[in-house]
């Protein structure tokens, strides 16, 4: 008797962009905004790459502040919104190498997309491929280590972003550790975090920690998002 091959290529990427779809690409615009307050920072120019674009909202805000001088998406997913014509599009499954030259940006942007992919070292690895020398990846990650999550990983048994709701679409959870060993083995520079700066008190979902503090609790416990900085290191 056949049993039902469940663990195929073909199933494997039917399973990969059914997660995609279910993700809705999108993002906070307050996580947008932290994003784009880190490049400036860190004063990213050049050539940019928005890896797992999702509806490409963020996409349109780097290509219209002047910053970069082209901006290219890659997603899995075509989720059907406009798009300037400015801005280049691929479509490929961000698990596997993608089809750009070694050194063909100056900046990455991965916003909310590590924690949906297999494998973070490869990913991460990917990134130091594309990026020219001292090139810069910026990317976020729901926070596994805001009160909310613990809170939610002693009494549910799993990270709140992690729960069966989200999933099969968010898939691998990372600690500021993990993130740091995971970059640092790919070569990048010592990294530096950054917070979104909004995070949902836990079971009283409608307002945020930032609300009922006027602002005066924030970092890394009280936010819902996590974001880190690093630049490609080259031996000079």
């Amino acid at each position: 008797m056949r049993t039902r091959d469940s663990s195929g290529p073909d199933v494997l990427r039917r399973r990969r962009y059914k997660a995609a779809r279910e993700s809705r690409g999108t993002s906070e615009g307050t996580l947008h905004t932290a994003v784009i307050e880190a490049l400036e920072r860190e004063g990213a120019r050049g050539s940019a790459l928005d890896f797992g674009a999702g509806n490409g909202a963020l996409a349109e805000s780097l290509y219209h502040n002047g910053r970069f001088e082209d901006v290219t998406v890659v997603d899995l997913v075509d989720y059907g919104v406009p798009r300037s014509v400015g801005i280049q599009h691929t479509f490929a499954d961000l698990n596997e190498p993608l089809p750009f030259a070694d050194g063909t940006f100056d900046t990455i942007v991965a916003v909310e997309v590590i924690e949906h992919l297999e494998n973070p070292r490869a990913v991460a690895r990917e990134w130091f491929r594309l990026l020219r020398p001292h090139g810069l990846v910026v990317a976020t990650t729901p926070n596994v280590e805001s009160w909310r999550s613990i809170l939610s990983l002693v009494f549910r048994k799993h990270f709140i972003a992690f729960t069966s709701a989200n999933y099969p679409a968010h898939i691998v959870a990372l600690t500021q550790l993990d993130l740091a060993r995971t970059l640092g083995e790919a070569g990048f520079s010592e990294p530096t975090f950054f917070y979104s700066e909004r995070g949902a008190l836990p079971r009283a979902t409608f307002t945020t920690w930032q609300a009922v503090s006027f602002g005066r609790l924030r970092g890394v416990r009280y936010s819902d998002n996590i974001g880190v900085t690093a630049r490609k290191h080259v031996d000079d």
